[in-house]
């Protein structure tokens, strides 16, 4: 069985903080989990090796970036949005 866009990016995300994927929830914040800015850059270039994509991010000024890093959910949806384009 393969798993879900959401359990492959909890992961990913789970291992860039050093937490279990079962510590890591949809509500979680990137802060929440300890992430910094260089945690950040390397979940979405884990992210995006994963899944094939380019994710619309600006590293160096992240607010004005077209992906939401707001908590995991709105990571999750963009990333499903970004493959779902992707196979479009």
């Amino acid at each position: 069985m393969t798993k879900s866009i959401q359990d492959r990016v909890i992961e990913i995300i789970a291992e860039q903080a050093v937490l279990e994927p079962s510590d890591v929830t949809m509500d979680s914040t990137l802060e929440d989990l300890g992430i910094d800015s260089l945690g950040l850059v390397e979940s979405i270039f884990a992210i995006e090796e994963e899944f094939d994509i380019s994710i619309p991010f600006n590293a160096n000024e992240p607010a004005e970036s077209d992906f939401d890093i707001s908590s995991v959910a709105t990571i999750v949806a963009g990333i499903e949005r970004l493959v779902a384009e992707q196979k479009g």
